[in-house]
């Protein structure tokens, strides 16, 4: 991501975010190249409406254009459909967008073979590589009956879709229509998501002049569509596909070029843009925290410290949001730590109910612990809860009176005495019969 951002639009932000609905729907900035995309369009355009999203539709040049208002974040969600703007209009740039991630703001950005520097900067930003202008994603045998020759009108297979449903929701089955400029991810960055990939007989490269050097991406290395999950849940997604949100796309027949391929009534795009959206603008994939309960086993208030080698409960309330509601979360892997600098315990947590619990037996050693909840489900939030809790060495009434570890010395004391008072019997005895003689 971009580098450190003035703190006081992050928390700003989140304020705003709290008053207006942090999830889901809200007010989005759409900047398009023209307002012709607009129609185009609409059947995305349309789908955000339904479902409550506020849409401002500018031109990507507009000198009025602009994110901040009196220092605080005029949107919660931005879609950048103007690939070959060469420079935003107003006070919007690069760094202004980052910055907006940096608060917690959504992206989604759509490119083309026509794509400008500032959104291959932007993507550089997220740990994206936009290929170059006037380059396009190739596939001589995946591709469209109706493709004009230079085989560019690509056809992704389902099957190259990230096994996430809650990203990419549940696929129809058709395959995925897409026309535009490749992708590729940073290895390195772990917070990028490869949501669609080509098939491994595609490249990127200039349609239209011979591939005198090796291609910017090449078989499944190949993204057509990437997402980003900051570590403050800001969520980015890259489309390198611009008229894959197209409504041209979402009803065009498709079929693959290669003899005896299945023809589809429809493509599949509509299903799996309306998914994305959905997820990019956490609708789906939110989950909180709630309520956290702690005590000694069998008592129902924490103590003021705990001591050690006590058996504790502990349970936790974790949500997600569904269709607006937050309902109980069903997961499998959800674990607890129990930390002081280290994790002394790590274990799974059970479901019981609305709430996650375990019992344990505190470690044998004394100091300030956190109970920790650190929760990364992959298109999910991350979901982050910690307790403190101080924990005591034993009263010196707790300990045991006669420790079983300690009987050795326990013997060799008592046999010391014994071996005393029968010396000391016969020192005695033998000094009066002396006495008497």
């Amino acid at each position: 991501m971009a580098a450190a951002r003035p703190p006081v639009f992050a928390v700003l932000f989140a304020v705003s975010l709290v008053l207006n609905g942090a999830y889901g729907a809200g007010k989005t900035l759409v900047l398009l190249d023209n307002m012709a995309i607009k129609e185009t369009h609409s059947m995305f355009f349309r789908s955000l409406s339904d479902r409550g999203f506020e849409l401002t539709f500018k031109t990507a040049d507009d000198p009025a254009l602009s994110l901040i208002k009196y220092g605080e974040f005029i949107y919660e969600h931005l879609v950048i459909f103007s690939p070959s703007v060469e420079d935003f209009g107003g006070n919007v740039n690069v760094e202004t967008i980052t910055t907006f991630i940096d608060g917690g703001g959504n992206v989604l950005v759509a490119a083309s073979s026509d794509v400008g520097d500032p959104l291959r900067d932007l993507a550089t930003e997220c740990g994206i590589d936009l290929d170059e202008e006037k380059t396009a994603v190739i596939d001589h045998h995946s591709y469209d009956v109706s493709d004009d020759g230079q085989h560019t009108l690509v056809v992704a297979d389902v099957e190259n879709l990230i096994q996430v449903p809650i990203v990419v929701g549940t696929p129809s089955g058709n395959p995925i229509l897409y026309r535009g400029v490749g992708i590729v991810a940073d290895s390195d960055n772990p917070l990028v998501m490869d949501i669609l990939t080509g098939a491994s007989t595609c490249y990127s490269y200039f349609p239209d002049k011979p591939i005198t050097q090796y291609p910017h991406a090449t078989g499944k290395n190949t993204l057509l569509l990437a997402g980003l999950q900051a570590r403050n849940n800001a969520r980015v997604v890259f489309s390198g596909s611009l008229d894959f949100f197209s409504d041209a796309f979402f009803n065009s027949p498709i079929q693959k070029a290669t003899p005896g391929s299945q023809r589809f009534e429809r493509s599949g795009n509509y299903e799996l843009a309306v998914a994305i959206s959905r997820w990019v603008f956490k609708e789906e994939g939110v989950l909180r925290a709630g309520r956290v309960h702690h005590a000694r086993l069998g008592e129902k208030d924490p103590p003021q410290a705990y001591t050690i080698t006590d058996l504790v409960e502990y349970s936790i309330v974790i949500e997600k949001l569904d269709e607006g509601k937050w309902i109980p979360y069903d997961g499998k892997n959800v674990q607890l730590e129990f930390v002081r600098i280290d994790p002394f315990v790590r274990l799974f947590l059970k479901r019981t109910g609305n709430y996650y619990s375990t019992q344990f037996k505190l470690p044998d050693v004394y100091g300030v612990f956190q109970f920790k909840v650190d929760y990364n489900h992959r298109g999910y939030t991350y979901l982050y809860s910690s307790t403190q809790v101080s924990v005591r060495p034993l009263q010196h009434t707790q300990y045991e009176r006669f420790i079983p570890s300690a009987y050795p010395y326990y013997t060799s004391a008592f046999s010391m005495m014994v071996g005393l008072f029968l010396f000391s019997l016969v020192f005695l005895h033998y000094q009066e019969k002396e006495k008497s003689e």
